[in-house]
């Protein structure tokens, strides 16, 4: 469903894409695109303006609509505010990481345990 909603918002960004560049900003658009008899009266200046502008905001709430929608089946529908779900997340709390468990500074007033040096290895090759 969300791959599906992926690809709609893919398809409609194209098509809004296709219709800004249908336009004219002189005025001229679609209607210039087309000859012949009587395409002037059927396809007016005026007339193919504000179809291609109803298109493109047409075509622009839709990408905003579907992209909510896909928020919202992202989101799974739950109501969790401020929970992220990130399979990311979940393994980076669950992973060991090594040398997490670092000795406790002592408590105040307690004495500190006396450090040990670590000796030569006795040589036992004589």
């Amino acid at each position: 469903m969300y791959l599906g909603l992926i690809i709609l918002v893919a398809i409609v960004a194209v098509l809004l894409i296709l219709v800004v560049l249908v336009q004219n900003s002189k005025g001229g658009g679609l209607s210039s695109e087309f000859s012949g008899a009587g395409t002037a009266q059927m396809f007016g200046v005026k007339k193919t303006t504000d179809l291609l502008e109803q298109i493109t905001w047409g075509l622009a709430a839709g990408i905003i609509v579907i992209s909510l929608a896909s928020y919202i089946i992202a989101s799974g529908g739950a109501s969790d505010a401020g929970v992220i779900n990130s399979v990311n997340i979940e393994k980076a709390q669950n992973t060991v990481v090594p040398g997490a468990k670092l000795p406790t500074a002592p408590a105040p007033g307690a004495t500190a345990p006396a450090a040990t040096t670590p000796t030569a290895p006795a040589d036992t090759t004589k």
